[in-house]
């Protein structure tokens, strides 16, 4: 298993483990040296589906796999029904 460097990752497509295409990684969320999320830039064929944002943060939990692409599980995704929450102003 060969470990990424975390500007390796940056760019990389991000696919749900059903399959589907999401987006790409922006970049990681570290807090205390740990990786604790990752910012995700949607495609626009889901952005529609998540109110239009643009963005969302995956938390590092619901990454399946981390390699030529990532893997997420799709329960990690914002429901479209329920409102978006506030991107706090320090991780924009």
């Amino acid at each position: 298993m060969r470990i990424k460097r975390i500007t390796e990752v940056v760019g990389v497509k991000v696919y749900t483990d059903s399959g589907d295409y999401f987006g790409e990684v922006e970049e990681a969320n570290l807090c205390e040296n740990k990786i604790d999320g990752w910012r995700i830039k949607v495609g626009s064929s889901v952005a529609s589906l998540i109110g239009g944002a643009r963005g969302v943060i995956i938390p590092h939990q619901f990454v399946k796999a981390i390699s030529d692409i990532f893997i997420i599980n799709k329960s990690a995704l914002p429901n479209p029904d329920s409102e978006l929450d506030e991107i706090p102003e320090d991780l924009i």
